[in-house]
C-alpha cells in the first residue's frame, strides 16, 4: 500500500488554488467582490492581454490596516464572519478567505493600501505565495491590487487558458455582472488601455444597464416591481425585455440574489413559463432580475466559486419571480413601434492642406432652373426627369409670390373652392356580410366620427406652426406612460394592404395591424379564458370512436370544454359525439378536432399541465382566424382594430409574432424631410 503523508505547504496551496482561480475572469471576480465589501464607491479594473498578462483592481473602499495586511494572504483569514451561526445570515460577496491566498499563489502580486485619514500607505509585493517587498508607501486612500504573469508557476493551468481575447470577454463579463449587481457604486473597465464601459452609480439599476448594453437594449426594456405582503418576504425587481426582441440564447438572462450574480435553473423556468404563448419558439427572454430574499432560505456555499444557489423552498422563489414577470409583462403596454433606419451622419474629418497649384479663371456659367435642360451640355450628363412647366396664370397671384420667394421651401398651393362635407349617418350600417363575421359583431358597432370642416388656406396662414413632437423616451416608465396617453386615442381604419394588413389612424400615430395575427389571438383568448359565448349547435353530431381513457378524460373536463364551446353526448360510448362547436370553427375538420380535444384531455390528465391545453388552443385559434388574403368589408376591420386597441392582452399572437406597430407622424415627417433634426 502506498504511503499516506502530508503535502507540502507549496503543493497544498497550488490545489487549493486551483479550485477557486481557474482564469482571469476569476481573479477579477474575487478582486472586485473584495473592493465591493470594503465599502467602495468607484471601482476600476484595468486589463492588458486578456489579465493573463496584466490585471488591476483599483478601489476607493476603506483600506486595510498595515499590520493587518499580511494577515489578509493567510488562507481563511476573512472579517466577514467570526461563528458558524454568521453563515445563516451572509450579506457579504466573500467569507471564506481564499481569495487572495489562492491568487498570490499562482501569480506575481502586490497590493498598496490606505486607510482614510493615515499618513502613509502599505506596499506588499509576493511572488508564489513567498513575500518579497514589505514597506511604507504613498498612494491614495483605498487598495489597490496587481497580478501579473498568471500561472507562470504552473504551466499546466497555463496551457488550458484560451487565447487573450477570449479570456478578456470572459472577464468583462464577469465585470459587467457585478456591476449590474450595485448599481450605488461607479464600475470602470478598461481594457488594452480602452476604456469599455463606465456606470454612473447613481443607484438606479436602469442607468448601469444603459451604460453597459447601451440605447437599443435599454429602449425595448419593461420595468419590473413585486414584493410579498408579509413583511421581510421575496422581492423582485429589475427588467424584462419585450417579448418582440427576445434573444436567439439565454446569454442576456442575469440574475442577481442578495447582490450576487448567480445561476439558477428555477429562476430560468420561471421567466420562461411568464413568457409562455409571447414569444416564438427558439426564442429566449432576456432580463435583469434583482431577487432579494432571507438569507436563511439560500444557500450560496455550495458551488466553489459562489455562482448557484440553493433555495430550501424553491416553490416559493418560483412563484414569486413567475408573479412578478407576468404581472411587468401585463401591465405595460406591449405595443411597437416601426423602427426606421437612422441616418448615418459622416464623421467630420480634418481638413487636408490642398496643394498649390495654378489658378486658371473660368467665368461662372449662369444659374439654370433644376428642372429645365441646358443647352450645350455634355452628353454623358443625364437629361432631366421634368421639363420645365408654364408660369403659372395671372388668377393665382398669391401661389406665384409664395413660389418666387427663396426662403419658403414649400411652394403654396392655390386655394380649392370650398365644399361642404358629405353626410354621414349617426351609425353606420352593418352590411349582410357581417353575419357570417359573429365574433367581430359581437360588439357594439363603432361610431363613425364626422370629418373635420376644410379651413380655407387663408385661415391657415395665420395658425402658428405646431412644434414637431419628440419621440417617446427611452426609459420604461416614461415610454409606458407616452403610450398610455396614445391609447386614449380613438382607432379609425382607413383601409387594408395585401389582404392581410389593417391600416388605421390614433391621433397622431399611424397603425398597422395584421388581422390573422390578431383574430388568432382574440380566439385563442375567448378558448383560454372559457368565455367562447358563440357556440353553434350541429345539425348532424359529429361520431368518433374513443377508448375508454380518452372519454373518462373528456368527461372530467366537460365544463372546461363546454366554456371554450365544446360540448359531447356520451350515451354511446365508445363512440362519442360532438353535438356542439363555437361558430368560428364550424368550417373545419370536426372529426379530427375531436380526436384531438380527447387525446389532449387525456394527456392532461396524466400530466397535469395547464399549458398542454394550451396548445391545443393553439391550433384551433390558428385554423379558426381569418386567413391572409381574405378580403374584409371595413366595418369588419374596425371591429376587430377597436378590439385590437382596446385589449391589453392582444399584442401577440399565441405562436409569438408581434400584433401590431406604431409610426408617429413625427417619423413619417421626417422621413420625407419635412422636419429637419
Amino acid at each position: 500500500m502506498p504511503e499516506i503523508h502530508v503535502l507540502p505547504k507549496d503543493i497544498a496551496e497550488l490545489i487549493a488554488a486551483g479550485e477557486v482561480i481557474e482564469r482571469p475572469a476569476s481573479v477579477l471576480k474575487e478582486l472586485t467582490e473584495n473592493a465591493i465589501d470594503a465599502g467602495a464607491k468607484r471601482i476600476t479594473a484595468e486589463l492588458k492581454r486578456g489579465g493573463v498578462l496584466y490585471l488591476r483592481v483599483t478601489d476607493d473602499g476603506c483600506g486595510i490596516a498595515p499590520e493587518q495586511v499580511k494577515t489578509a494572504f493567510l488562507r481563511h483569514a476573512t472579517s466577514k464572519i467570526q461563528t458558524a451561526e454568521d453563515l445563516e445570515s451572509i450579506f457579504t460577496l466573500g467569507f471564506r478567505g481564499e481569495a487572495l491566498a489562492s491568487i498570490c499563489a499562482v501569480s506575481r502580486m502586490e497590493i498598496l493600501t490606505r486607510q482614510k485619514g493615515a499618513e502613509y500607505g502599505t506596499h506588499f509585493a509576493l511572488e508564489g505565495g513567498e513575500e518579497t517587498a514589505f514597506e511604507q508607501s504613498g498612494c491614495p486612500e483605498g487598495t489597490t491590487v496587481v497580478v501579473r504573469d498568471l500561472f507562470y508557476n504552473v504551466p499546466v493551468r497555463a496551457g488550458f487558458l484560451k487565447k487573450d481575447t477570449a479570456e478578456g470577454n470572459a472577464a468583462a463579463n464577469i465585470f459587467q455582472k457585478i456591476a449590474l449587481s450595485h448599481p450605488e457604486i461607479s464600475f470602470r473597465l478598461i481594457r488594452e488601455n480602452k476604456t469599455e464601459f463606465v456606470t454612473p452609480g447613481d443607484g438606479q439599476l436602469y442607468s448601469a444597464v444603459y451604460a453597459i448594453f447601451g440605447k437599443d437594449f435599454a429602449r425595448d426594456l419593461l420595468p419590473v416591481r413585486y414584493q410579498e405582503q408579509e413583511s421581510g418576504g421575496i422581492t423582485v425587481g429589475g427588467y424584462v425585455i419585450k417579448p418582440l426582441y427576445s434573444r436567439p440564447n439565454r446569454s442576456h438572462q442575469l440574475f442577481f440574489v442578495n447582490g450576487r450574480s448567480v445561476r439558477s435553473f428555477t429562476l430560468i423556468s420561471a421567466i420562461e413559463e411568464a413568457y409562455k404563448t409571447l414569444i416564438m419558439t427558439g426564442k429566449y427572454p432576456a432580463c435583469v432580475l434583482t431577487v432579494t430574499v432571507p438569507p436563511r432560505i439560500v444557500d450560496v456555499n455550495m458551488h466553489p466559486t459562489k455562482a448557484e444557489v440553493r433555495f430550501s423552498d424553491e416553490k416559493r422563489i418560483y412563484n414569486a419571480v413567475y408573479f412578478a414577470v407576468l404581472g411587468a409583462l401585463e401591465q405595460n403596454h406591449l405595443i411597437y413601434e416601426f423602427r426606421l433606419p437612422e441616418e448615418q451622419r459622416p464623421a467630420e474629418q480634418p481638413p487636408v492642406q490642398p496643394k498649390i497649384t495654378p489658378q486658371i479663371y473660368t467665368p461662372k456659367r449662369p444659374q439654370q432652373d433644376w428642372f429645365a435642360p441646358v443647352a450645350g451640355t455634355d452628353s454623358n450628363t443625364p437629361a432631366p426627369l421634368f421639363e420645365k412647366k408654364p408660369p403659372l396664370p395671372a388668377a393665382a397671384p398669391a401661389a406665384i409670390t409664395a413660389a418666387e420667394q427663396p426662403h419658403n421651401p414649400v411652394p403654396a398651393v392655390p386655394v380649392q373652392p370650398h365644399t361642404a362635407p358629405p353626410q354621414i349617418p349617426e351609425k353606420p350600417v352593418i352590411p349582410e356580410a357581417l353575419r357570417a363575421f359573429p365574433e367581430l359583431t359581437a360588439q357594439a358597432p363603432v361610431p363613425v366620427r364626422p370629418m373635420p370642416e376644410t379651413v380655407p388656406a387663408a385661415e391657415k396662414e395665420s395658425e402658428p406652426m405646431p412644434s414637431a413632437p419628440q419621440e417617446l423616451p427611452d426609459e420604461p416608465e416614461a415610454r409606458n406612460a407616452a403610450i398610455s396617453a396614445i391609447r386614449r386615442e380613438t382607432i379609425t381604419v382607413i383601409g387594408e394592404l395585401f389582404d392581410n394588413y389593417v391600416l388605421a389612424q390614433a391621433g397622431e400615430q399611424f397603425v398597422m395591424i395584421d388581422k390573422h395575427a390578431a383574430h388568432e389571438r382574440i380566439l385563442f383568448e375567448r378558448f383560454r379564458t372559457r368565455e367562447c359565448r358563440d357556440r353553434q349547435q350541429l345539425l348532424t353530431p359529429v361520431r368518433v370512436l374513443l377508448t375508454a381513457d380518452e372519454i373518462a378524460a373528456l368527461q372530467e373536463q366537460q365544463e372546461t370544454l363546454l366554456g371554450c364551446g365544446f360540448t359531447f353526448d356520451f350515451g354511446e360510448a365508445p363512440v362519442v359525439q360532438l353535438t356542439g362547436v363555437p361558430l368560428s370553427c364550424a368550417e373545419l375538420d370536426l372529426d379530427q378536432i375531436a380526436a384531438d380535444l380527447a387525446a389532449n384531455c387525456l394527456k392532461n390528465q396524466a400530466q397535469p399541465d395547464m399549458h398542454l391545453l394550451d396548445d391545443m388552443f393553439h391550433d384551433l385559434a390558428c385554423k379558426a382566424a381569418i386567413r391572409a388574403g381574405t378580403h374584409n368589408t371595413k366595418e369588419e376591420l374596425q371591429s376587430l382594430a377597436v378590439q385590437v386597441w382596446e385589449n391589453e392582452q392582444i399584442r401577440h399572437c399565441p405562436h409569438g409574432r408581434p400584433v401590431m406597430f406604431l409610426l408617429s407622424k413625427y417619423q413619417i415627417e421626417k422621413q420625407f424631410r419635412r422636419i429637419q433634426d
